[in-house]
């Protein structure tokens, strides 16, 4: 079995010591080691029928744990129908940069998303500039998500993320509009040298904002690139150890094969991948 030693496996860290959620167990960064986790998490649930379906077949393979829920979409309500039917773990999966597509959605909503998005999307710096004629208007959106949410779902969101990573921009996180002690998604971690170290500070800073008020995983890795094969080899050695989330997207032909047909036992083969996204019953808020 291969060693789950960070150092070894030449990842960067900058872990928060928060506690983080493992279904029986839990590990922070400054603490006692136990037994990790690995997560796979399958995001745009609900975007449209491919979307939702693909995600579903992989949930029915055991090699997606759970997923994160667009509202407002073209298939979002039947996705909450099948959630329901079939107790999938599903979080919120906030979505200030693509256009609501359901044919019902309000009108005043759709215009309001439609500044964000053409906000968000301006310039690449966008998301961490603080936009104060645009706070309402943030708050408004985000609110509607999650009240859609329980609508839909008959439940409150107890985990957050962001559809292009935008539940982590300046006008969502500093005036805190994601609930207080929810399982919100940490930033990416990535080798190094494959970000510069402002990037890498500012990520940093980032994660320690949500530590203080969120639940958050060791480590959050997108699934591509599928190669090198070194890479997913670190990543899911990790799960170890650390609790691990891996983002995928199903409606993604090369991701969709390599979890539908079930190449990613091959490479999680000393470690199950976790039935859902475990909550632990107490943890850092």
């Amino acid at each position: 079995m291969p060693q789950t030693n960070s150092t070894l496996l030449g990842l960067d860290i900058y872990g928060s010591g928060n506690v983080i959620p493992s279904g029986n167990q839990a590990r922070t960064i400054d603490g006692p080691t136990h037994a990790g986790l690995l997560i796979v998490n399958a995001d745009d649930w609900g975007r449209d029928r491919e979307s939702t379906d693909r995600a579903v077949e992989c949930i029915l393979q055991g090699t997606v744990s759970s997923v994160s829920a667009m509202v407002f979409m073209e298939d979002s309500e039947r996705a909450a129908v099948i959630a329901r039917e079939r107790d999938v773990d599903v979080g919120v999966h906030i979505n200030l940069t693509t256009r609501f597509s359901a044919p019902d959605c309000p009108a005043r909503l759709v215009e309001h998303q439609r500044q964000l998005t053409h906000y968000l999307r301006q310039h690449r710096f966008a998301p961490i500039i603080f936009h104060p004629w645009l706070a309402r208007s943030f708050e408004y959106v985000v609110a509607a998500q999650i009240d859609e949410f329980r609508r839909l779902y008959e439940k409150v969101p107890e985990r957050l993320d962001g559809h292009h990573h935008m539940h982590l921009c300046a006008n969502v996180l500093l005036p805190g509009l994601l609930p207080r002690g929810t399982i919100v998604r940490r930033n990416f971690h990535f080798l190094p040298g494959e970000k510069s170290l402002p990037n890498r500070l500012y990520r940093r800073a980032i994660d320690r904002i949500l530590a203080r008020r969120h639940r958050v995983v060791d480590y959050f890795f997108p699934l591509q690139p599928l190669v090198p094969a070194t890479r997913l080899e670190r990543i899911f050695s990790l799960g170890q150890q650390f609790v691990v989330e891996v983002g995928t997207h199903p409606v993604r032909a090369e991701e969709y094969r390599f979890l539908a047909r079930g190449e990613i036992f091959q490479w999680a083969r000393y470690l199950p991948i976790a039935s859902r996204f475990a909550i632990p019953a107490t943890g850092h808020t």
